[in-house]
């Protein structure tokens, strides 16, 4: 009710409080970040490659990137650094045997309980950067 000339307004009801800043998913973010490309934001297959950043590229995306002559490349920001090919290093990763594709849930967060791709061949731990 109110607003009919006896209500007075307190001092919460008119003023508003500062927006609560929104916290990034960390989760999310290492997902992106392991598992899709960083240029073209596909999935990450072979053959993958790391700019000195530590970012993961398909290899032809890269490849793809250093052709487009034209001034406004799309994603151009992500790999700026990138003038060659001899810019990035080719990876030799080793499958997950424990990896089962897309096969598993796809309702709500997918990627709370995915498998990696590939895994360390020295160590053999899970390559999601977590470890």
């Amino acid at each position: 009710m109110g607003c009919d000339g006896g209500t007075i307004p307190k001092r919460h009801e008119l003023v508003k409080g500062p927006k609560k800043v929104e916290k990034i998913d960390k989760n999310a973010e290492l997902v992106a970040r392991w598992y899709y490309c960083t240029l073209s934001q596909e999935k990450l297959r072979r053959p993958v490659v790391t700019c000195e950043l530590g970012r993961l590229y398909n290899k032809d995306s890269v490849i793809e990137f250093l052709l487009d002559k034209s001034p406004d490349k799309p994603q151009a920001d992500s790999a700026a650094h990138i003038k060659s090919i001899k810019n990035v290093i080719e990876l030799n990763l080793t499958d997950n045997p424990a990896w089962t594709g897309d096969k598993g849930n796809t309702k709500g967060d997918k990627y709370d309980d995915q498998r990696a791709q590939f895994i360390c061949p020295v160590v053999g731990l899970e390559m999601n950067g977590r470890h």
